[in-house]
This record gives C-alpha cells, sequence and structure tokens, in this order.
C-alpha cells in the first residue's frame, strides 16, 4: 500500500500547489511519472473520474483517503481496518480533528500540516459552493 509519507518533500509541496489550482504542478506529476498525485488532488477536488482511476490503477488507498477526508464512515473505517494510520489520521486533522491536528503538530510535520490546511480550505469552499443557491442546478 501507498502512503503520502513515500514522497519526497518537493513533491508533497507540489501537491499543496495542485490542490490550490495551479494546473502546472497538476501537468508536472502527469508528466512527471507520479499520475497518482494529479489524480489525488482532483479527487479531493470532487472529481470521480480521477477518483475511479485511482481505484483502477493500484491506488486504491488513495481513493479512500480522498473519501475519508469527505467523512465518509466506510472510507475511514477501511483505512482503520488496514492499518493505515497515517492516513486515517491525516484524514482525521483534515476534517479538522483536533487530536489529529494536535498529532502532526506534535510531531512537527509541517509540510502535512501544509497540506492539511490547504485541504480544509479546499473543503470549506466546496462547502461554499453547495450551499450558494446561484450554483445549484435545475433540474
Amino acid at each position: 500500500m501507498h502512503c503520502l509519507t513515500d514522497y519526497e518533500v518537493r513533491l508533497l509541496l507540489a501537491l499543496n500547489e495542485s490542490l490550490k489550482g495551479k494546473q502546472k504542478f497538476t501537468n508536472l506529476f502527469m508528466e512527471g511519472g507520479f499520475p497518482e498525485l494529479a489524480a489525488l488532488s482532483a479527487a479531493i477536488h470532487s472529481d470521480t473520474d480521477a477518483l475511479h482511476w485511482l481505484l483502477n490503477n493500484g491506488f486504491p488507498e488513495f481513493a479512500v483517503l480522498s473519501n475519508a477526508i469527505d467523512g465518509e464512515e466506510h472510507a475511514i473505517a477501511w483505512l482503520k481496518k488496514y492499518k493505515l494510520d497515517f492516513l486515517s489520521v491525516f484524514a482525521a486533522a483534515c476534517r479538522q480533528e483536533n487530536e489529529a491536528i494536535k498529532w502532526f503538530a506534535d510531531k512537527n510535520l509541517l509540510v502535512f500540516i501544509m497540506l492539511i490546511r490547504t485541504i480544509h480550505d479546499v473543503l470549506r469552499f466546496q462547502s461554499w459552493d453547495a450551499s450558494d443557491i446561484h450554483k445549484r442546478r435545475r433540474s
């Protein structure tokens, strides 16, 4: 199984920029042999095609991570079942669970704290978009 800790800091910093919507970093992942990071970024932004790509191309743990970040109970349970403790705590921190945030702070895992903050912002913007009546689709 893969984990975010498998990646060099420079790639995690690029993931942070991709999550912020900077397409050139997403393109770098695609060209540089890390399509899973491009797909993870897109999945966190609710791209179901990216989520399916992760599931079908050997990165199910990243697809489940995206769903766990969104608070889906079956995804949270899956991470725990397969003892993906780091990803489980990371997802909890992204959901703003205080104990999980403290775990990262106590270990001084700054690059992950930065990712957590960016993902929290992504989730907040998604929530705002979902509640904006002007952005709702009419049937």
